[in-house]
């Protein structure tokens, strides 16, 4: 490297001296080393500047140019590696002198592996879940909102620092009721909360479920510390049986979902326009049960016609994509109504855009049921009075009404097959004869939803018969 060389600024003749070094490199780069090396100054005048033997000397110090070798090695490669990482204007004579020394004496600078503190390893825990296909995308979103609730929790603890192994039984419990009663920090911390979107900004206490489900993400995170021996033993187990038991507890109402002659009243009730896409969307989701983000992600590349003139679609479903090893597509009939919204829409639904929020698409369903007077009353738990109540069933209103309306129309009619008596419910012998083809579907659905069977050619025609 142009610019190294000894730098032997003495006064003395003779005598013993310790060698400087120094680096220059343009006009902004002037840099010294000291170094440990002690140098006769008769042995050192055998040198040039840039430690290289002077002409016609052959009798010298073989174990002082060693070292002045060595010495001169290390600042170059500590200069590079310096550059590497910064302006070289920016560096210092001290990092000079550290970077030198810790070429010089590695032994010295053995690396110790910092261990990584609760939110690190959890979040290193989620990107190899998503790498590894253990987590799909949704899922990563979920465990993403507990990281984020996760440090929050600690940041107000002052506990930022703490290790996996360290987080306590009690720590658990602390953190659940924060969970449930996060809304209450808001106005305390608004630091905390500054850069999150309003609507995800807590602002009540959640839900029961809503909280195992949580902690249930987190058990998985300690679970797999377990599996791994990075800890002894989980703060899981440390709760004991009985009191994991009720922190972990899901409880879930009846499911709600409409009968054949409410769905049908929803499809023959006439609505105004502001109206008409949200009812028209909703039919549809209906029609095929599809979790909401695999039906807003429905097009006309969708939909294949089989040898039998049978539209159906055929697509991936996103939750289980990871898991689904041998990516096994879903096949669903689409029936006459179907067909009809399909054609007229493309799947292109503006209102599908916002599916949450005061005039997303679940608004929207509620206020097309209570339009539709599909007020039958149905049981929902309350928490607060520790009592059931009953509201309308427009009142429950969502994107997933759509799927349990769709999955309980069809397991009414698939029922039937018990009708005759001759096979008890659950029979394993119905089990071996109701292997349904796409055609049997299509005409168990048509039959459900009060549809005809009908026919289409290859671009969607229907054809008459």
């Amino acid at each position: 490297m142009k610019g190294l060389t000894l730098f032997r600024r003495t006064t003395k003749s003779e005598g013993m001296i310790k060698l400087r070094f120094r680096l220059r490199d343009g006009r902004g780069v002037d840099l010294y080393h000291k170094s440990e090396i002690k140098a006769d100054i008769k042995d050192l005048a055998k040198f040039e500047d840039d430690g290289e033997l002077r002409p016609k000397v052959s009798i010298y110090n073989h174990e002082l140019k060693e070292k002045i070798d060595r010495e001169m090695s290390a600042i170059e490669t500590a200069y590079i590696e310096l550059c590497a990482k910064m302006d070289k204007s920016l560096i210092t004579a001290t990092l000079f002198e550290e970077t030198i020394c810790r070429h010089l004496h590695p032994e010295n600078y053995i690396a110790v592996t910092k261990e990584e503190t609760l939110l690190e390893r959890y979040s290193r825990f989620i990107k190899e879940g998503y790498r590894d296909g253990t987590f799909a995308e949704k899922r990563v979103l979920q465990y993403n909102g507990l990281y984020n609730e996760l440090k929050r929790y600690l940041t107000i603890r002052n506990q930022l620092n703490v290790l996996p192994k360290s987080f306590s039984a009690d720590d658990l419990m602390e953190l659940r009721l924060f969970l449930f009663e996060e809304y209450k920090y808001v106005a305390k911390y608004p630091a905390l909360y500054s850069e999150i979107k309003e609507r995800c900004v807590p602002s009540k206490e959640r839900a029961q479920n809503t909280v195992a489900i949580k902690l249930r993400m987190l058990q998985a995170f300690y679970t797999e510390l377990e599996d791994r021996d990075e800890i002894d033993v989980s703060p899981f187990r440390k709760l004991g049986k009985n009191r994991r038991k009720v922190v972990m507890k899901e409880s879930y109402d009846a499911p709600v979902y409409l009968l054949q002659e409410e769905f049908l009243k929803v499809m023959n009730t006439d609505v105004p326009a502001t109206l008409q896409e949200a009812k028209e969307a909703f039919l549809l989701q209906c029609a095929f049960g599809s979790r909401i983000d695999d039906f807003k992600s429905l097009n006309m590349d969708k939909v294949v016609v089989s040898t039998e003139g049978i539209p159906y679609l055929r697509y991936l479903p996103q939750k289980t994509l990871k898991s689904n090893e041998h990516k096994d597509e879903v096949e669903i009939p689409i029936m006459r109504y179907a067909l009809d919204i399909i054609k007229k829409w493309q799947f292109n639904f503006p209102i599908l855009k916002y599916v949450t929020g005061k005039s997303g698409y679940n608004v929207k369903i509620r206020k097309l049921l209570e339009y539709c007077q599909i007020d039958r009353e149905v049981k929902v738990f309350d928490k607060d009075s520790s009592d059931n109540i009953y509201k309308p069933l427009y009142t429950m209103g969502s994107s997933k009404l759509c799927r349990k309306t769709h999955l309980d129309m069809l397991t009414k009619v698939q029922v039937n097959m018990y009708v005759s008596g001759h096979h008890k419910e659950g029979s394993s012998a119905v089990k071996h004869y109701s292997s349904l083809m796409l055609k049997d579907r299509f005409i168990l659905m048509c039959a459900a939803y009060k549809q005809p069977i009908y026919k289409v050619d290859k671009q969607l025609n229907v054809i008459e018969e």
